[in-house]
């Protein structure tokens, strides 16, 4: 059984990006610019942002981040928004989400300049995923095939079942492995019968948000198990996935464990998605 190391694997990348990176002053004058909102004080977006910042200068990206109220109006956020997208310094923008109840998801998603989107959610870059053009890919999906490939697993000919179906990673890492040639079933924590489903996957992704929902007895002897999931394991408190990880390693073949699996992955390709709009953006 293989415990899939995202924090290695993650470095790994963030060498390559930093190596890119260091190229950029005498290529084009500068580096990539990274801008961050943060509206309000969630403890994990507080985490999560302080994890992109370490990110940035690790791989020698520009990052400015700015910190809101979680007293902001929508359309106080959309013209910060709006003025970001005209400044042609900055390369990315990133919204961290979950956004205060006043503040409609969407619309600033829609706002973001296509070309800045690093988070790869705008519509257009969504539609480009699945109707195979030019796009940003989703961070987490991202991450999670390049996770498949560091232990060789090639998806060609191989049962996937997602278990989640969210417009940030259940449905765009069911598209990438279904145009990796895997045969693709997506399922939700309302899905009858789930268990007699998973158990037939050779790649069992599990983006459902709901701790240890997947036991060992749902899983096939020697599949891959993916652990999207961070939560807080109700008996302990401690930080625990989607996945009973202690039960299912002695099943599994291969499995992420949390925290250290997924999460270092979707910064590590948020670092090279702002590569890739800086690069796009330059004559």
């Amino acid at each position: 059984m293989t415990i899939i190391d995202g924090k290695a694997v993650s470095s790994a990348l963030k060498e390559s990006i930093k190596e890119q990176v260091a190229t950029f002053p005498e290529k084009y004058g500068r580096v990539p610019h990274l801008t961050v909102i943060r509206v309000g004080e969630d403890p994990a977006s507080v985490v999560y942002v302080r994890n992109k910042e370490k990110a940035c200068e690790a791989v020698g990206i520009r990052n400015s981040t700015i910190v809101l109220a979680d007293t902001t109006t929508e359309e106080e956020l959309l013209n910060l928004v709006r003025a970001l997208n005209e400044d042609d310094t900055v390369d990315g923008i990133l919204v961290q989400l979950p956004l205060p109840a006043q503040i409609s998801e969407a619309r600033v998603i829609e706002t973001i300049a296509r070309e800045k989107d690093v988070d790869g959610f705008h519509p257009l870059n969504v539609a480009g995923l699945w109707q195979k053009n030019p796009h940003v890919n989703p961070c987490t999906p991202a991450g999670i095939m390049k996770l498949l490939a560091s232990i060789g697993v090639d998806p060609k000919g191989k049962r996937a079942v997602v278990i989640g179906r969210s417009n940030i990673v259940g449905l765009p890492v069911a598209k990438m492995l279904l145009d990796a040639n895997a045969t693709v079933t997506t399922c939700h924590t309302r899905t009858v019968d789930m268990p007699s489903i998973t158990r037939e996957a050779d790649i069992l992704v599990v983006a459902a948000g709901r701790a240890k929902m997947v036991t060992a007895d749902m899983i096939k002897p020697g599949a891959v198990v993916i652990d999207v999931g961070m939560d807080r394991d109700p008996e302990t408190g401690k930080l625990c996935g989607d996945v009973d990880f202690e039960a299912a390693k002695e099943v599994a073949g291969a499995i992420t464990p949390v925290p250290g699996g997924v999460g270092p992955m979707t910064i590590a390709c948020l670092m090279e998605n702002t590569v890739t709009c800086f690069l796009q953006r330059q004559p």
